[in-house]
């Protein structure tokens, strides 16, 4: 058993979260929603998902955790200014362990340095940020490179879920 952490806030897009938290919870992993503060509850932008936050950024050690998963809609952009999630973002990708983004949520990614010299996929409105930070943009389904995967929208999530749970094999 894998244990996950998935940084989450406000707007998130619902089923970026739930499907992928689906497939980990059914494959028997334990996942941790982080968040700002422990306690907090959080609603997906579309309202079909409302999720409790299990721990702050600030209280936890990235090195407890076996891979990162970061949903998109405008969520990322609302934890990429929070200091203890960024903090815990760098410490996590400094692991080296697998991090999967899917839609917006490279934009977590490229707030911690963590795209220069990769090649990744994204919502096409993140494309420049991306390239912007160095990063090869490319427009596919599910894109591995090393211990980084991404994936571009909704309609991918069965890959990228695929892929995720490929890489805690």
């Amino acid at each position: 058993m894998a244990r996950i952490a998935i940084p989450l806030a406000n707007d998130f897009e619902d089923s970026e979260y739930a499907i992928p938290y689906g497939r980990l919870r059914e494959a028997g992993h334990e996942v941790t929603v982080v968040g700002h503060e422990k306690g907090d509850v959080v609603e997906g932008k579309r309202g079909e998902a409302t999720v409790p936050v299990d721990a702050g950024a600030g209280d936890l050690d990235p090195k407890r955790f076996d891979l990162l998963l970061i949903p998109g809609g405008w969520s990322p952009d609302h934890l990429r200014t929070d200091r203890d999630m960024m903090t815990f973002v760098r410490g996590f990708t400094a692991t080296g362990r697998p991090v999967a983004a899917v839609c917006h949520g490279p934009q977590l990614l490229i707030e911690a340095d963590a795209v220069r010299g990769r090649t990744v996929t994204s919502a096409p409105s993140v494309r420049r940020d991306l390239e912007n930070a160095g990063a090869h943009w490319v427009d596919r389904e599910v894109v591995e490179d090393g211990n980084l995967i991404t994936s571009r929208k909704p309609a991918d999530l069965e890959a990228f879920s695929d892929a995720v749970l490929r890489a805690l094999r």
